[in-house]
């Protein structure tokens, strides 16, 4: 049963799997908190593609994997930077899982919110920019779906100052026909969104941020920040208009701005849902008793987790979160659109399988532990 597991130096440790997975069963939806996980696509194995060729998709298993979200009570965030937008997925990949998962959500009765971006521009004026996502935004609502505005490359790159962010979101935000989720990825995520809204310095940037919720409190239904700093998440949060949801997107600070404090808490849109879906779901239900020690205990162990798979480069984490698809068997490879499933070395594979096994995450012990041997083999590790 004993695996040997290589580390950053070179070198093997022994580690004995687990046996026993949790016990984690599909359940209703939550009380307390709205919680969407991000999720990721899975690729067509046998498609002849390049990393430069448009993305080839395992729509079976990619809707499988939703469905299996959906049945443990979580929302899916659909066509986020999780599922490889600017990675691997182009807009009109985007643009059909958007509509397959939207109907899927409406044929099972599941929550979606799906990612309108600016993907089909690498730069472009203003009225360009905002021609993109007003093309993508129309996608989501006839889809019938929620509506995320996410962070745009192009706008980056275009907009000479927080006045051109207050410009193309106020139109955005004066035509949505439901109110939409904001999203602010920052640039661990994405280099080329250094200096969103305008300005470098967070607290300017934080400024112009809220300037644009202010002025469509009634077309925002919450904020998604993902900038890794807890501190600045909550003193943002503080700032709302009433009614005005902040949904944590914080992969390394997630437990306690769920749980919050005596002056409110977050809501939950996360990558790190993917892989930790039962377990994150199972842990939500208990917080929705009024256990806030209880679901701290459940989640607060996941951390190690989430901080390796999010480690620096962090816009690599979905390489770990398909890996651990793999392992868990939600989908019968390891292979991704875009090449990316070579993002990570196996040093880090190895860790990522310890941390999620001693968690208990995976189904099938043996399988997982299976599978992880054959990547082994695969690199030619011999004990």
């Amino acid at each position: 049963m004993t695996l040997h597991l290589p580390d950053a130096n070179g070198t093997l440790r022994a580690y004995e799997p687990r046996t026993e997975p949790l016990a984690l069963h599909p359940a209703s939806a939550f009380t307390s908190r709205t919680v969407f996980s991000a999720a990721h696509v899975v690729a067509d194995p046998y498609a002849d593609v390049s990393p430069d060729s448009p993305a080839a998709v395992d729509w079976d298993a990619t809707l499988a994997f939703r469905r299996h979200l959906w049945s443990h009570g979580l929302g899916v965030a659909e066509a986020m930077d999780t599922a490889q937008r600017g990675m691997g997925l182009d807009w009109a990949g985007a643009a059909e899982l958007i509509r397959r998962s939207a109907a899927e959500a409406d044929a099972v009765g599941g929550r979606i919110t799906c990612g309108v971006g600016t993907d089909q521009l690498t730069a472009g004026t203003l009225t360009e920019v905002r021609a993109a996502y007003e093309e993508q935004l129309a996608v989501v609502e006839e889809s019938g779906a929620q509506a995320i505005l996410m962070a745009s490359r192009a706008l980056a790159a275009t907009a000479r100052g927080p006045e051109d962010y207050l410009e193309v979101y106020g139109h955005l935000l004066r035509q949505a026909a439901e109110p939409v989720i904001l999203h602010w990825l920052g640039p661990m995520f994405d280099p080329a969104l250094e200096g969103y809204w305008g300005s470098a310095d967070l607290d300017t940037a934080t400024d112009t941020f809220l300037e644009v919720i202010a002025a469509h409190p009634d077309k925002v239904d919450g904020i998604k920040v993902s900038l890794l700093d807890a501190r600045r998440e909550v003193d943002l949060r503080r700032r709302l208009p009433h009614g005005v949801r902040c949904y944590t997107g914080d992969d390394f600070h997630y437990p306690e701005l769920i749980a919050g404090d005596e002056q409110g808490f977050s809501h939950a849109l996360l990558g790190i849902f993917d892989p930790l879906g039962p377990l994150a779901a199972e842990a939500v239900r208990v917080l929705d008793t009024g256990n806030t020690d209880g679901f701290r205990a459940l989640l607060d162990p996941t951390v190690e987790l989430s901080r390796h798979l999010f480690q620096a480069p962090t816009r690599f984490y979905k390489t770990g979160v398909v890996f651990l698809a793999w392992l868990a068997g939600h989908q019968s490879h390891f292979t991704m659109v875009g090449g990316l499933q070579s993002a990570r070395s196996l040093p880090h594979f190895a860790r990522a399988y310890e941390l999620a096994d001693g968690l208990g995450l995976f189904p099938d012990p043996k399988l997982a532990e299976d599978r992880m041997r054959t990547l082994l083999d695969l690199y030619g590790v011999t004990p």
